[in-house]
C-alpha cells in the first residue's frame, strides 16, 4: 500500500497530514488518485462491475415508486434512471398516477441542462408559491450542499430571462410574493456564519441587485444560521424566521404583512409547527410557565392569537414515556398529525383544534409493525385538503405508497415497489443487547433462520443528532448480502431519537462514547447468541457513523472482522474548523474549550490510533464534493493508519456531495466497492 506522510504544514496538535485538508491541492489530489487506483485494482474488476450493474439496474427500474408532492393540481416528481442519470423533473395528475403507466410531462431534463451548460448540475430543490407560474430552482454541482438559485417559468418550462439568479452558496429562498423573495443565503460579503450558512434574511425584490436587498434580520457569525419561510395559512400573508443558535436551539420570529417582527416568548429547544391561528410545539427541556411545568418531549398546542395576547393556556397533545417518543409533527388542512414510536412500533395520532378544545383520533388502517412514514401530499399547506401519503415497508417487504384521502379515509395503495431480492427462508427478529452501563440496546436482525455461529453479518448504525434509525427495505443489502446467504443487523444506539430526548442526550457530548459502547455491545451479543463470530462481523457507518466505525477500530478491534467507514467525521480536534463542522458543537462539544476537549479526545479516533495494535482492515471512503463533512477527515485517517503499517484502504470519487454518488450507477459502485471489501476481509465468498 502507498504510505503518504508529508509534514508540509503544522497544526495546533502538530498534525503531519494537514496538507490533505487542501481539497483541491496538488499533493492531496495525487494522494487521492494513487489511493483510488490501489483500491479499485484490489476490489474492482469484473466481479465488481457485475454487482454494480445488478444494483444500478435495480435503482433504474421503471417500476420503482415515483414519489410525488402536489403543487396546485399537479403532482411533481424528480426521476432518475439509466437514460436520465441526473434526473427528470416532471409532473402528472393524481388521476394519471393511479394508472399502471402514468403519462408524465417533462419540466426540465437535468442531463440536457448539464450538457448544454457544461456544468455538473443536479436539481436539489424547488421553491414555488400557490397560484404563481414561477419557481426558484436550486442547482447543485455534483451533489454539494451549496447551490445556484435560478428562476424558472412553469408554463414555458424554461428559465426566466433577467429573472432571479444567485451564484453558488449555501441556503435558499422562498416566495414572499410574485416579485419578492425571502432570501436566506450565505452569498455575499459578511453573509456567512462560521458554520458556512446564511447569517441574514433579506428581502430581494425583482430587478434589484442582490447586494442591495434589504436585510430584515441577522444573527451573529457564531450562531449556526438564520432562515425564513413564507406562510399564507393565516388571514394575511406572514413569514416565520428561525434563528438557529445551534443544532438544537433556536429563536422564532413572526413577521406580519406590514413587516413588523415579533419574537415569540418560547424556549429555544422546541420543534414548532403553525397553521392558521394555531401552533403546536414539542419541548426539548422541562418548561415552567404561569405556575405549571411541562415535561421534556411533551407536545403543547395553543391559539397563536391568544398566545400573542399573553395567554399561556396550553393544551397537552402528547406526553412521552421512557420507550415512547414523538418523531415528528405536521399540519394538513388544519389538522395536526403526530408521528410516534412506541417501543419502536409506529403510531399516528391526529389532533384537531377548535374554539372548544382539541379533539383526538388515530390515523386508521396503518400497520402497527414495520416502518410507516406519513407526510402531507400537498407542498403548500394553504392548498391542502388533508390528503396524506404513507410509505409502508419492512426489511423483507418492499415499500407501498398509500394515499389517505383527507386524512380520514382508509389507505389505498397508489404504487407498490418491486421485489428486488429473493427473501425465501429469511426472517426479521428483534433483540436487545446490554451495554456497559446496563442500558438495553435494541437491534433488528434479518437473515436465515437458526444460529450457525458463522454467519457473515453486516452491521450498521448511526447514533447521533436525535435521528431515529428504522429497518427499511434495502435493495442493495437485500440483493448482494441477504440473497447470497448473509445476515444484516441494524442497531438503535443512544444518540438517536428512537426513545426521545433522554435517549439522544445520553449519546451526545461526553456521552457519545456510550453510543459507541452500545454498538460494540450489539456485536458481542451476536456472538453470545451464537449467530456469528467476531471475525465474520463487517460493520459500516457514515457521517456521524464515521466516528462510530473508527472508534470500533481503535477501541473494540477484537469484535469485528472488517470495517467500512463512509463520508466520515473523524478528527474531533479540528472538526469545527472544517466546512460545516462548527454547526455540530451542540452534538459533540467544542475542542477549543479545555474541559470539552477532555471528553472529545476520548472518541477522536484520529488521535487515539496507536501503532502495534491488532486492528481489523478498514476501507475509508468519502467524496470530493462533500461540502458538509470535509473529505480531509477520511484522507488523514487513511494516511495515518497506512503510515503506522495498518491495512487501511481509501476511496474518493469526485462527485456525490454528502452521499454516495450523483447518479444511480455511481451510488451503486460506491456501495458495491464497500461490500466486496467487507466480504473479502471477513472471508466470505458468496455465490454471486
Amino acid at each position: 500500500m502507498t504510505v503518504d506522510a508529508r509534514p508540509t504544514l503544522s497544526a495546533p496538535d502538530d498534525d503531519p497530514f494537514l496538507w490533505l485538508e487542501e481539497i483541491e491541492g496538488t499533493q492531496a489530489l495525487d494522494f487521492v488518485e494513487r489511493q483510488n487506483q490501489l483500491t479499485l485494482t484490489a476490489f474492482g474488476g469484473k466481479a465488481f462491475e457485475h454487482d454494480r450493474d445488478i444494483l444500478a439496474s435495480i435503482y433504474d427500474r421503471p417500476d420503482n415508486i415515483p414519489y410525488v408532492s402536489r403543487r396546485g393540481t399537479d403532482l411533481h416528481n424528480l426521476w432518475k434512471d439509466a437514460a436520465n442519470p441526473r434526473g427528470l423533473w416532471r409532473r402528472t395528475t393524481l388521476t394519471e398516477l393511479r394508472k399502471a403507466a402514468p403519462a408524465w410531462e417533462t419540466m426540465l431534463d437535468i442531463d440536457k441542462l448539464a450538457a448544454r451548460e457544461g456544468e455538473d448540475w443536479l436539481l436539489s430543490g424547488i421553491a414555488t408559491t400557490p397560484g404563481s407560474p414561477r419557481a426558484i430552482l436550486s442547482l447543485s454541482r455534483g451533489g454539494s450542499d451549496a447551490v445556484t438559485l435560478r428562476e424558472f417559468d412553469l408554463v414555458t418550462k424554461s428559465f426566466v430571462a433577467d429573472g432571479f439568479t444567485l451564484p453558488e452558496a449555501k441556503g435558499g429562498a422562498d416566495w414572499l410574493d410574485a416579485d419578492t423573495l425571502l432570501l436566506s443565503s450565505a452569498h455575499g460579503e459578511g453573509m456567512v456564519t462560521s458554520s458556512g450558512y446564511a447569517r441574514t434574511v433579506r428581502l430581494w425584490r425583482r430587478g434589484q441587485p442582490v447586494d442591495q436587498a434589504e436585510v430584515i434580520i441577522e444573527t451573529t457569525a457564531e450562531h449556526m444560521m438564520i432562515y425564513g419561510s413564507a406562510d399564507d395559512t393565516g388571514p394575511e400573508s406572514r413569514a416565520w424566521i428561525v434563528e438557529q443558535i445551534d443544532f438544537f436551539n433556536h429563536a422564532v420570529w413572526l413577521r406580519d404583512a406590514a413587516g413588523s417582527m415579533t419574537k415569540l416568548d418560547l424556549p429555544t429547544g422546541i420543534w414548532l409547527q403553525a397553521h392558521g391561528d394555531w401552533f403546536a410545539m414539542k419541548l426539548r427541556k422541562d418548561w415552567a410557565v404561569q405556575g405549571r411545568t411541562y415535561a421534556t418531549d411533551t407536545v403543547l398546542g395553543i391559539s397563536l392569537s391568544a398566545f400573542l395576547d399573553g395567554s399561556r393556556d396550553f393544551s397537552v397533545l402528547f406526553e412521552p414515556a421512557p420507550r415512547r417518543a414523538l418523531q415528528g409533527l405536521f399540519w394538513a388542512a388544519g389538522k395536526l398529525v403526530l408521528s410516534i414510536l412506541d417501543e419502536l412500533r409506529p403510531r399516528f395520532e391526529i389532533c384537531t383544534p377548535s374554539a372548544t378544545g382539541w379533539s383526538r383520533s388515530v390515523l386508521p388502517g396503518l400497520p402497527e409493525i414495520g416502518v410507516v412514514d406519513v407526510w402531507p401530499l400537498d407542498r403548500h399547506p394553504s392548498e391542502s385538503n388533508g390528503d396524506l401519503l404513507a410509505n409502508v415497508q419492512d426489511p423483507l417487504t418492499p415499500p407501498s405508497l398509500l394515499l389517505i384521502e383527507r386524512g380520514v379515509a382508509s389507505p389505498v395503495v397508489l404504487k407498490q415497489a418491486p421485489k428486488t431480492f429473493t427473501a425465501d427462508g429469511l426472517v426479521v427478529t428483534q433483540h436487545e443487547a446490554i451495554s456497559v452501563d446496563g442500558e438495553r440496546i435494541p437491534y433488528v436482525q434479518t437473515g436465515p433462520r437458526g444460529e450457525t455461529g458463522d454467519a457473515p453479518v453486516y452491521m450498521s448504525a448511526y447514533g447521533g443528532f436525535g435521528h431515529s434509525v428504522k429497518p427499511y427495505y434495502n435493495s442493495s443489502l437485500g440483493k448482494l448480502w441477504l440473497e447470497r446467504g448473509g445476515t444484516i443487523v441494524q442497531a438503535n444506539l443512544r444518540g438517536g431519537g428512537e426513545f426521545g430526548t433522554r435517549w439522544h442526550d445520553a449519546g451526545r457530548l461526553a456521552g457519545k462514547k456510550l453510543s459507541h459502547d452500545d454498538f460494540a455491545a450489539v456485536a458481542a451479543d451476536l456472538v453470545r447468541r451464537g449467530v456469528t463470530s467476531a471475525r465474520r462481523i463487517a460493520a459500516q457507518g457514515g457521517s456521524n457513523g464515521g466516528i462510530l466505525i473508527t472508534n470500533m477500530l481503535v477501541r473494540y478491534p477484537e469484535r469485528f472482522g472488517a470495517l467500512f467507514c463512509t463520508i466520515p467525521l473523524i478528527d474531533m480536534r479540528r472538526y469545527t474548523k472544517l466546512l460545516a463542522g462548527a454547526s455540530w458543537i451542540a452534538e459533540y462539544g467544542d475542542p477549543d474549550k479545555a474541559e470539552e476537549w477532555e471528553w472529545l479526545k476520548t472518541y477522536s479516533a484520529y488521535h487515539n490510533v496507536e501503532a502495534g495494535q491488532s486492528y481489523p482492515p478498514i476501507l475509508i471512503a468519502t467524496t470530493r464534493r462533500d461540502d458538509r463533512v470535509h473529505p480531509g477527515h477520511a484522507r488523514k485517517m487513511a494516511a495515518k493508519l497506512q503510515a503506522m503499517g495498518y491495512e487501511a484502504w481509501f476511496y474518493e470519487p469526485e462527485a456525490g456531495g454528502h452521499g454516495y454518488g450523483k447518479d444511480n450507477k455511481e451510488r451503486a459502485g460506491f456501495e458495491v466497492l464497500g461490500y466486496r471489501f467487507l466480504k473479502e476481509k471477513i472471508g466470505w465468498r458468496d455465490e454471486g
